[in-house]
Order: C-alpha cells, then structure tokens, then sequence
C-alpha cells in the first residue's frame, strides 16, 4: 500500500492550496482560501493537505471540526475529497485507508462529506461515492438540483415565453454592475427579512470583499423599469457551471412585469450561453426529505431537469473496511 503525508492547512500553504485548486479536477473558487477565510470566525479550520510518496501535494479536504467530528467545511455549498487529475480509484481508497485512520487516531469520530455536484467536475469525480459505500456510509441528505445544459436546452414551457415577452413589454433594462449596495438595500435585505425573517449568508461588507477578491467570478445583474430597480440576481460563476447565489425582487418583478423569467432568460441565452451548466439551485426542505413542488416546477418549465448531490456520514473506525478492497 501506498504511503501518504497528511497535514493540516496553516497559511504557509496558502499558495500551495490555491495552486492546486485551480488545477485540481474537481475544485471551485470557492475552495480558495480567500473564500474559504472570509468568515473563518465562525468556524475550527481542520483542512488537510495529502501528499504522496514523492512529497507530491495529490489531494485536498476543506472541513471544519465541531467537537470530534469533522465536516466538509459547512460554510461552503459542496466539499469532499479535491483530487488531482491523475488521481486513480485505487491512489483514492489507499488515500481514505489512511485519512480516516489519522482522523480516528486524532480521535475523530466521524466525518460528514457534502459531496460536490457532478457538473462542477472538470473530469469524471466519483471516487467518493463508491468509497463511501465499500465504508458502509449513511446518506444522511439527497438533494434535487434543477439545471440546464446549455448546449442542449429543453425549449421553455408556454408560461415562461409569456414573461419573457412581458418583460420585453414593458422595455425591462438588465444592467451588470460591480455594487451590490442597491440590490443589497433595496430589495434583498428587505424582503429576506419580510418574507423569511433572515438575512442573506453574506452580508454586503462581506459579498463586496468576495467581489474584490473573485472580480470575474462573482457578478450582479440588475433589473430596472423606468430607471428603477425592480429585480436583480448575484450569480456565482466556475469553469463549467452558471449559479444564480441570490434572486430578488419587488412585488410587480414577477407579476406584472415578468421579470424573473425576463432576467433568467436573458442569463441563459445571451449573458452565460457558452458555459456548460445554468444550475436553478435545489428546491428542498427538510435535509432533502420534502419538494417545494411550485418551485422545482417552475425551474423545470424553463427547461432544467435534475440531478442530485448527496451527503454522507462516515465513522472513522471504518478506515479498516478499506483494507481488502483492492485485489
């Protein structure tokens, strides 16, 4: 077997780590220690770095601990085992044999796996999920994510040609712009606190600070009737994949002037056509157990069909069941 080195992050390896993000086959911006830190204090930094034999960096897991347990860092969307491209299944179980007996060692009992979406891969990822089944792991959430592949759309349903159209009626203006401060105060603070009583999970400081860091990765558009901001979307954006972050707007955006299906198409058709993925986000409840049905249907109406992201829970003491997979 094998021999693997595994550290934990300090930030002499803060250009090693992003380094390897930015090639890695199965890694986002949103791995990158800037995103990652910009709400540290809220979280116990346990991230790993794995090297192989040759002192080559071949693997990356950001998590975060919460007494003796480890999470895929819980103030990110996705997580896992980050890879390098030339990973093999084999390098990987070998690699898990080891990971999971230093964090039992560590007297870490569990580790909890928020497993990224398949469309965020740069090349096929899912040595996690047949690893977590040869450890017996509990699938503790299934999420449905509604998205749309852009070079092969699915033609919008009657309904939403119609907003469209009403948008272009009523001669909405969509403008990019690098604040959020209007969209922020005018309609996403208020409403999220209206509606929901919450706030957003960024607040503006800190979506303006991702903005600085992230210029052409994190985007507003906005929405204007009149000169008036009606609406407007935060997208994030990857290497493969278009994700509308937050969406909001004023009471006639969706009912009188169309401007959810106005905006969406405007993003999917002109702004993002040559991306591989627009992902519409999951429409769950309840860890994945309930449906909001109105919401999925909509998103479906536009085209999206779904796909899923799963969550695991591993007992470190499962390292052992690694130990006679390879033959």
């Amino acid at each position: 077997m094998n021999t693997f080195k595994i550290i934990k992050y300090t930030s002499e390896y803060y250009n090693l780590w992003n380094d390897f993000v930015a090639k890695a086959k199965n890694a986002t911006f949103l791995f990158h220690r800037d995103f990652m830190e910009y709400h540290s204090d809220r979280f116990v930094d346990y991230s790993l770095l794995i090297f192989d034999e040759k002192e080559n960096l071949i693997a990356l897991l950001p998590a975060n601990k919460v007494g003796n347990e480890l999470f895929s860092h819980q103030g990110l969307t996705y997580g896992g085992l980050v890879l390098d491209s030339n990973c093999k299944l084999a390098d990987v179980i070998q690699l898990n044999y080891q990971l999971l007996n230093y964090l039992f060692d560590a007297e870490i009992i569990k580790l909890h796996l928020k497993i990224i979406p398949t469309i965020y891969n740069l090349f096929p990822a899912d040595e996690m999920e047949y690893i977590s089944f040869l450890l017996q792991a509990k699938l503790t959430r299934r999420d449905a994510i509604a998205i749309v592949e852009l070079a092969n759309k699915i033609v919008p349903s009657r309904v939403r040609k119609r907003g469209i159209e009403t948008g272009e009626k009523h001669q909405l203006k969509i403008i990019e712009e690098t604040s959020f401060d209007l969209f922020w105060n005018e309609l996403l603070l208020p409403n999220l606190a209206q509606k929901y009583q919450t706030k957003p999970i960024h607040s503006l400081e800190e979506i303006s600070y991702l903005k600085s860091k992230f210029p052409e990765l994190i985007r507003q558009f906005n929405v204007y009737f009149e000169n008036k901001i009606v609406g407007g979307v935060t997208v994030f954006v990857t290497k493969n994949v278009v994700h509308p972050q937050y969406i909001s707007g004023n009471k006639a955006f969706n009912t009188k002037y169309g401007g959810l299906d106005f905006l969406y198409n405007h993003l999917i058709n002109n702004v993002f056509n040559d991306y591989k993925y627009f992902d519409f986000g999951i429409s769950n409840e309840n860890n994945g157990l309930q449906l909001n049905e109105s919401l999925h249907y909509w998103k479906e109406s536009f085209g999206a069909r779904t796909i899923v992201q799963n969550f695991y829970e591993i007992e470190t003491k499962n390292y052992v069941k690694l130990n006679q997979v390879l033959i």
